[in-house]
């Protein structure tokens, strides 16, 4: 098996601990996410044992959508994140590469009698949205699952206007001395076995631990935003660096 630390060639991409071809990252992360998708909150209370309710909560207080403005929030298939933006009256365009997510988001409106969401199919690398078009764009636990994180980046900086912020919510790496054994014990050996007993899905709880670990560190990908062109940027640790915020502006 590959290691966290093995390094990717030229045309390679990380799937968990596998290095795969770039151009079959996206296809194999689209069948993974589509086969989940029903049970998709499900996972995240088993990899964060309910705790990304509250860093969901905490994410929005940070982004502070404002009511008429334009926020783009994207990897938010299932319209959690998006739920909790569209209170301050912001409109939220809610974009994902998979479609079965959006339906699964698209549902919970409904029950809801949530209207005012607008539900978009779009590849986080490639957004058909004309350039300078929103004044927040926000992902949430999605930019470790894109391929190519750089251009993802580039899109979120081309999409936004002048003047507007970039927010991105991901797990990390906990700094928290000996939580961090614990964390990598839970998430590699027991959340596997959740994901079993929970939906008989051993394999996509097991790469989305992976892939946790292979995610750049804070300074890291702070330092890819930056590249990206984004300035003032801040790194947030949450939970000892478990899962951090990641903010940058436009200007």
């Amino acid at each position: 098996m590959s290691t966290p630390e093995q390094a990717l060639n030229d045309g390679e991409a990380s799937f968990g601990y596998k290095n795969v071809k770039a151009e079959e990252k996206a296809g194999m992360v689209a069948e993974l996410f589509s086969g989940v998708a029903d049970n998709y909150d499900l996972m995240n209370d088993a990899m964060s044992g309910g705790m990304h309710r509250v860093w969901k909560d905490r994410f929005v207080r940070r982004v502070k959508p404002q009511r008429g403005e334009d926020i783009l929030d994207v990897a938010g298939g299932t319209g959690d994140v998006a739920f909790r933006l569209a209170k301050s009256g912001a409109r939220v365009t809610v974009s994902d590469i998979n479609q079965e997510m959006l339906d699964v988001g698209i549902e919970r409106a409904v029950k809801r009698g949530e209207d005012s969401l607008v539900w978009s199919q779009q590849d986080a690398e490639d957004l058909k949205f004309p350039d300078n078009s929103f004044d927040a764009y926000t992902i949430s636990f999605g930019i470790r699952n894109v391929t190519h994180i750089d251009r993802a980046l580039a899109e979120a900086r081309r999409v936004l206007r002048y003047g507007g912020r970039f927010y991105c919510l991901e797990f990390s790496t906990t700094e928290w001395p000996g939580f961090s054994e614990i964390y990598e014990q839970y998430s590699h050996k027991l959340m596997p076995k959740i994901g079993k007993m929970l939906v008989n899905d051993e394999e996509s709880y097991r790469y989305l631990a992976e892939s946790i670990r292979r995610f750049p560190k804070m300074p890291e990908f702070e330092a890819l935003i930056q590249d990206a062109g984004f300035v003032q940027t801040r790194v947030e640790p949450i939970f000892g660096g478990a899962v951090a915020i990641h903010s940058g502006w436009k200007i």
